[in-house]
């Protein structure tokens, strides 16, 4: 639980933008978090949030099996924003009245505000009307007791509410998206006007807190950081090292399944420009070993993950007593680890889950509560070069998840290559700070083509290159079809066992970014 004074809950019923509304909130420096429906209102109202968010979601509030939060949540006296399916939600636990429409609302909508108070505030009334983003199948045909309209649609008569004595207000549409254009000014009003935030959640801030929790757990004990080189290991051991200076050691691990060159270039960084101790282990042939004939990627991950403890726990040893692991959890990987109304986790993450008991090792884990975005602003803060912080995310498990089906030495060696080439091409045409991540993925199959007036029969490589702000959505990235071309014919020319190129236009969702 966090220890912010001033938070905003957000109780999450299954939407696909859930994540941006806590995203749109935190751009205005205050702090959210996401919780599931089912969240005890005890639990709740232990951490004193200064308002509550409903989500949307793909189910009806009719559904026999909907999700449905506790509707104690409205006798704590907290404002509440409903947001779609959340809206539809209060309104059935006040008792009004949802029932599906008769023409469904998805897309683009006009909306005519009627009352310019509370989180219309500022806006002007009709014949005005403003853009907004609808994506519901259900309709309020009646409002609860004590709610009125503060907006209309073309199909919504109560495309907006509000509560005239308690702090409640609803939406139909969906604010927290780019295609509603006043939806900032909405949730700004929301958070400051009625919930009475104030801006003070900074990297900053953040800073100082982290740091005194980190000095108060940790006491004089020794701390050891789990260090790949990327972004979010790099920032939680300059946060550490920053509370405990000497106190803590990085163990850096090439597991086997990193980009050429990758392993000298991170050690040469750390030693040359930063303060902190640094182990290097060379644990190849130990992860190699251990996916011999593994193909499901679930597998691959614990596999890799395990492996990675069992490295820790016998570096540990050797310095005497540790009693702390730090590692670079994020808060996407928290939320796609959740298991949603019964449902499996998207995915499993290495860093992710907790230690085996035999370890005895407590996590810090100082970045959880943070998107990638906020990550960089911190490693900036604390002083860490930009060469470090705007890295393009790479895997934990590193190339093993790169490649489909078992990993070989063989099959390790091809994917380097290719991957080389993409990195190049991206940095050389000025694409590599413009995209999110870009790289390339060996799949399980061969095609026939022809080189040289023979016939070939080799492997596919897929190049996959997204748009993003936090990892939680991507879009895959429009590269100038010369780019791919080169990159293309790069590849097939230069890697032996390569006959043809594909690109992955698949945005997440409903895809992930990495393809295992």
């Amino acid at each position: 639980m966090s220890t912010y004074k001033q938070k905003v809950i957000i109780l999450d019923f299954g939407s696909q933008t859930t994540q941006l509304i806590a995203r749109r909130i935190r751009e205005q420096k205050v702090y959210s978090e996401i919780h599931p429906y089912t969240l005890e209102l005890a639990e709740l109202k232990a951490m004193q949030p200064t308002g509550i968010v409903l989500s949307g979601s793909p189910a009806s509030v009719y559904d026999a099996d909907a999700p449905i939060s506790d509707p104690g949540i409205f006798t704590l006296g907290i404002p509440i924003l409903g947001i779609c399916y959340g809206a539809q939600l209060m309104m059935v636990q006040q008792g009004g009245r949802v029932e599906r429409a008769e023409k469904r609302e998805f897309g683009q909508s006009r909306l005519n505000i009627a009352y310019t108070g509370g989180i219309f505030a500022g806006m002007e009334i009709a014949p005005a009307h403003y853009q907004v983003w609808m994506s519901h199948g259900d309709r309020i045909e009646e409002l609860a007791p004590g709610f009125e309209v503060t907006a209309t649609s073309d199909h919504s008569p109560y495309a907006a509410l509000r509560h005239v004595d308690q702090p409640f207000v609803a939406v139909q549409f969906h604010p927290e998206v780019a295609h509603t254009l006043i939806g900032n000014d909405i949730l700004r009003n929301f958070i400051f006007g009625i919930c009475g935030c104030q801006p003070n959640w900074t990297m900053h801030s953040f800073i100082e807190t982290t740091v005194a929790e980190i000095r108060a757990q940790v006491g004089s004990e020794q701390v050891i950081c789990a260090l790949s080189g990327g972004v979010d290991s790099s920032v939680t051991a300059a946060l550490v090292h920053r509370a405990i200076g000497d106190q803590l050691t990085c163990i850096y691990v090439n597991n086997g399944l990193m980009r050429t060159g990758e392993s000298e270039s991170v050690l040469r960084f750390f030693r040359e420009k930063t303060h902190l101790h640094v182990i290097d282990v060379d644990a190849t042939n130990f992860f190699l070993t251990a996916l011999q004939g593994v193909v499901d990627p679930e597998e691959k991950r614990k596999r890799i993950g395990y492996g990675f403890i069992d490295i820790f726990e016998k570096e540990a040893g050797k310095l005497g007593t540790v009693r702390y692991l730090a590692q670079g959890t994020l808060y996407p990987d928290v939320i796609e680890s959740v298991v949603f109304r019964g449902k499996a986790p998207i995915k499993s993450h290495h860093n992710v889950g907790g230690l085996p008991e035999r370890m005895h090792l407590a996590l810090i884990e100082p970045l959880r509560e943070l998107f990638k975005d906020e990550v960089r602003e911190l490693g900036l803060q604390l002083g860490l070069p930009e060469e470090a912080i705007f890295r393009q995310p790479f895997p934990g498990p590193g190339l093993g998840i790169r490649i489909m089906g078992e990993v070989t030495v063989d099959r390790l060696a091809i994917l380097r290559q290719a991957d080389v080439i993409v990195l190049e091409e991206m940095k050389d045409s000025g694409w590599y700070r413009k995209v999110w991540q870009s790289f390339a993925v060996l799949l399980p199959i061969q095609t026939v083509g022809v080189m040289g007036d023979s016939r070939t029969y080799e492997h596919v490589i897929a190049l996959r290159a997204v748009e993003s702000r936090d990892a939680m959505t991507a879009d895959w990235a429009r590269l100038p079809y010369e780019i791919l071309g080169r990159i293309s014919n790069r590849i097939i020319n230069e890697v032996r066992g390569v006959n043809r190129v594909v690109y992955d236009i698949s945005s997440k969702p409903p895809a992930t970014i990495e393809w295992e």
